[in-house]
């Protein structure tokens, strides 16, 4: 016969603390109970149980507290049933959270499940296993903060919440956006993928949410938004800081009201969209601006995840460049290569201000120019020297303006000419006219933006 499970149930009102341990005792469960913090920790031996399920709110000391005092997981209970004291509770390491008043069922399928997984994760500790598939499908790292994204990424991706990445050019958004996709119950369906910023102005309220016949000059058909068409998946918006003020107002929309109105609609439909959304911007300076609703704002940062930049992340650096360096080998049909001892000081020492795209970068052309087994420092092509410092943009308007444009043009830098010409003409010509002018694509147009540090003026609504 296998051994009952033990309980600690802490709280503080004597009649649910007894309701909950006549609950639990009836379905086999061995339970102990305490009124506080301090009464569990003192009273008790913490880590013999199997779980503990205390009440946030306590005299004293929160509940939250428990978590630190042992190696049993912790449900939290909570009266105050705000998605905000949840999240925090999470964010402290508590395994679950349960509102209440609690359904007796909910309450005992969450303890046993909590049980189940703790018993499976020690099993697998005990037997030594071999060493461990990536934490999350597709990623790699071990760094501290690469293991608790990960640890969160597998949390929310079990909610239907809206989630907000935040992280640096180049550092894989939407890696973290397709394994929280993975990880959810909509990893049948296939996800949506946006750039915002890559999508003309004049065009985007369309590509997101649809037009009918006739609603403007060459709609010629009715059209089906990308949001539409992510219906019973998710919808990855990519850099939404550069989403225009009159499609956030009909995103905001769709999150409050799960419906959406096509361009020239007066119809409403009902959707089904789990939303993740990403930016290297900070979005409350947005707000402050007046380039991002505030509204909206709030209705994104429900969970917020923050992948470091590369470096930041220690040894994750050369674990990643060992498996870039394999995976491009195969790419390119190229002999199996390795780092010189000079090469991987030279990716161990640089600050890779692109994070992994420049990483990624560096290594392919390596292995394109490499004429032996081993990758050389040189053939990175990695600038050791000091990252330059970027200078304000009245500065860089200053310096760049000053120089003349008949005798000087010629002895421009590309970049130089590049930053002259869109400040010059930014407030004259749409994104679409600056791209066709420079002759490179919208995209390549707004990742220079991003480059140089030159922010795209935005229209107010």
């Amino acid at each position: 016969m296998a051994a009952q499970s033990k309980v600690l149930v802490v709280e503080d009102e004597q009649v649910i603390r007894t309701a909950l341990r006549r609950l639990l005792e009836r379905h086999d469960y061995l339970v102990e109970e305490a009124g506080s913090v301090k009464e569990a920790i003192e009273q008790h031996k913490m880590d013999n149980f199997d779980i503990v399920v205390s009440d946030l709110r306590l005299p004293g000391a929160p509940g939250t507290d428990l978590i630190k005092a042992t190696k049993t997981p912790v449900l939290i209970m909570t009266s105050y049933s705000s998605l905000r004291s949840a999240i925090d509770s999470m964010k402290m390491g508590a395994v679950d959270y349960i509102s209440k008043p609690f359904e007796h069922e909910e309450m005992l399928e969450t303890v046993a499940r909590i049980i189940k997984e703790s018993a499976n994760r020690n099993t697998v500790v005990e037997k030594a296993a071999p060493p461990p598939e990536p934490p999350v499908y597709g990623m790699i790292g071990s760094c501290p903060q690469m293991m608790e994204l990960f640890r969160r990424i597998r949390k929310v991706a079990q909610t239907s919440s809206t989630v907000l990445i935040n992280g640096e050019s180049g550092t894989g958004k939407e890696l973290v956006a397709r394994a929280i996709h993975k990880l959810s119950d909509r990893k049948d369906q296939e996800m949506i993928s946006v750039n915002c910023a890559a999508i003309p102005e004049n065009l985007i309220e369309s590509e997101l949410f649809g037009h009918e016949k006739g609603a403007f000059t060459g709609a010629t058909a009715n059209r089906t938004g990308l949001v539409e068409a992510a219906s019973g998946s998710t919808l990855f918006l990519d850099e939404i800081g550069e989403l225009p003020l009159e499609a956030q107002a009909r995103l905001l929309r769709v999150l409050q009201e799960n419906e959406i109105r096509k361009v020239g609609s007066v119809q409403s439909k009902k959707v089904d969209v789990r939303l993740v959304v990403a930016t290297h911007r900070d979005l409350k300076q947005l707000v402050i601006d007046g380039d991002f609703r505030e509204d909206l704002y709030y209705r994104i940062n429900v969970m917020t995840l923050v992948i470091p930049p590369l470096h930041e992340r220690g040894n994750d650096i050369l674990e990643l460049a060992d498996a870039i360096l394999e995976r491009t080998c195969k790419r390119l049909k190229s002999p199996m290569l390795k780092f010189s001892p000079e090469a991987t000081q030279a990716i161990a020492s640089y600050s890779w201000p692109g994070n992994v795209r420049e990483l990624e970068n560096a290594i392919e052309r390596a292995v394109v120019l490499a004429e032996s087994e081993y990758i050389g420092a040189e053939l990175l092509a990695i600038d050791m020297g000091a990252r330059l410092q970027p200078r304000s943009l009245a500065e860089r308007t200053a310096s760049i303006t000053s120089v003349a444009h008949d005798d000087a043009v010629e002895e421009l830098s590309l970049e130089d000419y590049f930053q002259r010409f869109v400040l010059e003409h930014q407030d004259q010509m749409n994104e679409t006219q600056l791209a066709r002018k420079l002759g490179i694509s919208r995209k390549c147009l707004w990742e220079r933006r991003q480059r140089f540090g030159l922010p795209r003026k935005k229209k107010q609504a």
